[in-house]
């Protein structure tokens, strides 16, 4: 593949809900520019898109794919993103490298969770777009009803590029709107028809909505709009480009990925009116504390970010980047200062798909790839070492859905870890964290069907097999009540013996733990305050209701005795514990559960739902604000013990329209009647 000039590249990323149609449109592009000879099928399983074993199995796209594509003097990076909301991450990611979205509706399904979803995140993020209004050719599409679907979620901006001739099954070519030119197609081949009567009208009320938006774009081309001159076939193109940049024109081209049917007019809408690398400002990084602009030039010092990493058992790890500024070559070392580590390139290459296709270099603005980059990872930045610039990392959704992992096999623990270690460095929205207070080893997601991806890959790729079961709650335990209790220990031997004996008053305390002592007289030598305190540490770690650490305590030591020849360390540090035991049980012990504070962000349909479940987790409403767009954001707090599941539940109350975001707040006390059973799982698993 030929190295293409900056100015010449559009890199756009294809999102939208699951089903919409983008990987088909990635084979209809391939196709129509004739990289391929037939169109790849998803329920065939040989799209060049996806090619992971688990996406081929279970017919979806899992992660982003990267494919190159020539049209005349320009090149196409499209970035093929998975349309389910587990892996709402990748498209984050690929938006990272993109500089524009075409986001795609199915036309007989219209505005679904996905688009507004997608919609959403590139619209705060001020991203370029436009749509692409999928399977036209299908049963019952309405084009007309589908079209005011979209324009009622997105609003006036959204305004059609072509319209369909015929619909649904009699769908069979499109008008270009401002070229006023009709096409038939027959497959990827277009023939120039005549343009159907019904359909001129809106044309020509389009194309006067058109020439307000590239009125508005210039104050020199509103005066010659207010004068009644006619625009340029350049101003009408520089105006509409400009007005798709700022946001304010979203262009929508109907057709068929399937029947590879208005493609080619997509493809030049793309290029026509979608910003090239250099047209979306210069980047900005830093060189230290110091806050550097890199322009995305070939003649800047070369910077790029790593947007996705694909691990492979056998090809190894791939890392895929955006080259910001500068160039860089296969015989490049790279900085990455990030880890303020340097590293050797393993080739350099783009992708597509799988496919690997060596380049002498990459430039400004274009998406490379390359091997075997041991410390590099996703969100890292590359660079030249003697001119470093760190860019900020790509901000990821936080996990919402933690399991814990056990091992099918008792041999398999540690490669569990190095694993799903190594599954993490593909997945940055998947985590792996091992819990000290409960000793599991918990993965955490976005939702279920990421993390069944996750298991199964761990068994296919790596050969490990692992049950997946509930997370444990690290419960504490603490006293309401005071006591005052004696601890005392006494061994009699042959030889020196063990005495110690110690009186210790226990009463709760906002700290964690307090020691103090209050010994007159010398009862107990001031040298062994040291093993009396060292005994209770260490009694914390176990309380006497359901072994739970103990927290929140003062104990004070008060009084004593001691054996000049049998006292020591060891004797006082038992009684100390032997202390704890009886004045923990004698001071009303209570057992504590974590409490996190949820922020629920929902439509204002769902919120007696959701209000309503919450109170059933135990939970309490602190308070509701209004969001610009509609929704509004719940804030409550509740017992974690009831939210493990809670991803998965807010999903099916809001249609996959509710999101959260959840963090600890403090430890309270659990109920009576759930703290005994509680307790009685404890020591049943003890047992």
């Amino acid at each position: 593949m030929k190295v293409y000039q900056t100015d010449k590249i559009r890199n756009l990323a294809l999102i939208g809900h699951s089903g919409s149609g983008k990987t088909t449109l990635t084979e209809a592009i391939l196709y129509v520019t004739g990289v391929t000879k037939r169109q790849g099928k998803v329920e065939d399983g040989n799209t060049l898109s996806d090619f992971d074993k688990e996406e081929i199995a279970r017919k979806v796209s899992i992660g982003t794919a990267v494919i190159p594509a020539e049209l005349e003097d320009t090149k196409f990076n499209f970035l093929d993103t998975p349309g389910y909301f587990d892996f709402a991450g990748e498209m984050y990611g690929a938006l990272e490298a993109a500089e524009g979205a075409i986001l795609l509706i199915d036309a007989s399904s219209g505005v679904e969770v996905g688009t507004e979803k997608s919609w959403k995140y590139v619209e705060n993020n001020n991203i370029p777009r436009l749509i692409f209004l999928n399977k036209m050719d299908k049963e019952n599409v309405n084009f007309e009803k589908v079209l005011n679907d979209i324009k009622g979620h997105f609003g006036d901006k959204v305004v059609p590029f072509t319209l369909p001739i015929g619909e649904a099954e009699n769908f069979k070519g499109l008008v270009s709107v401002i070229d006023e030119v009709a096409y038939e197609y027959n497959g990827k081949d277009a023939k120039e028809v005549d343009i159907p009567e019904e359909l001129k009208g809106e044309i020509e009320s389009i194309n006067e909505a058109l020439m307000e938006k590239v009125a508005e774009t210039t104050e020199e081309l509103m005066e010659k709009y207010f004068e009644g001159e006619a625009f340029t076939i350049e101003e009408i193109r520089q105006g509409l480009k400009l007005s798709v940049m700022n946001g304010d024109l979203v262009p929508l081209i109907v057709g068929s990925a399937e029947e590879a049917m208005g493609v080619d007019f997509l493809l030049n809408v793309a290029k026509n009116y979608m910003p090239n690398p250099t047209e979306v400002g210069d980047n900005k990084g830093y060189k230290g504390e110091e806050e550097v602009i890199r322009k995305v030039d070939v003649n800047e010092p070369f910077s790029a970010i790593v947007f996705k990493t694909i691990v492979d058992p056998f090809v190894g790890k791939l890392s895929l980047f955006k080259v910001k500024s500068g160039k860089i070559t296969k015989d490049s070392e790279i900085y990455n200062v990030s880890k303020d580590k340097t590293e050797k390139l393993g080739g350099l290459f783009v992708l597509r798909g799988k496919n690997q296709i060596e380049v002498s270099e990459v430039v400004a603005g274009d998406i490379g790839a390359t091997s075997k980059l041991s410390v590099t990872q996703t969100g890292d930045s590359i660079c030249s070492k003697s001119d470093p610039t760190l860019y900020d990392r790509i901000e990821y959704p936080q996990p919402t859905l933690f399991l814990a992992v056990e091992p099918k096999s008792k041999g398999d623990e540690e490669k569990i870890g190095t694993s799903l270690q190594r599954l993490t460095e593909e997945d940055p929205t998947f985590v792996v964290e091992r819990n000290a207070e409960t000793k599991q080893l918990l993965i955490g997601g976005q939702g279920n069907m990421q993390l069944a991806v996750i298991i199964d890959k761990l068994k296919n790729t790596f050969g490990v097999e692992v049950n997946l079961i509930s997370p444990k709650v690290a419960y504490r335990e603490t006293i309401k009540g005071k006591s005052d209790v004696q601890g005392r220990h006494k061994k009699q031997s042959g030889g020196a013996g063990q005495y110690g004996d110690v009186h210790i008053r226990f009463e709760p305390c906002d700290e964690e733990f307090v020691f103090e002592e209050e010994v007159f007289g010398g009862a107990v030598p001031k040298n062994y305050f040291p093993a009396v305190e060292k005994g209770l540490v260490e009694s914390l770690e176990e309380g006497v209701l359901a072994g739970y650490p103990v927290v929140n305590i003062k104990a004070t030591l008060y009084d004593g005795s001691y054996h000049p020849v049998d006292s020591n360390e060891m004797a006082f540090k038992i009684a100390a514990s032997l202390a704890f035991k009886k004045g923990i049980e004698a001071a009303n012990p209570i057992l504590l559960e974590p409490i996190m504070k949820v922020e629920v962000l929902v439509p204002e349909d769902y919120m007696g739902d959701v209000m309503g479940d919450m109170n059933k987790r135990r939970g309490r409403i602190l308070g509701m604000e209004p969001q610009a767009d509609g929704s509004q954001l719940v804030i409550a707090e509740a017992p974690q013990a009831e939210l493990f599941e809670y991803a998965i539940d807010l999903r099916s109350m809001t249609q996959a329209r509710g999101s959260f975001t959840m963090e600890f707040l403090r430890y309270d006390e659990v109920p009576g009647n759930i703290a005994e059973k509680i307790i009685e799982e404890a020591k049943a698993e003890k047992e």
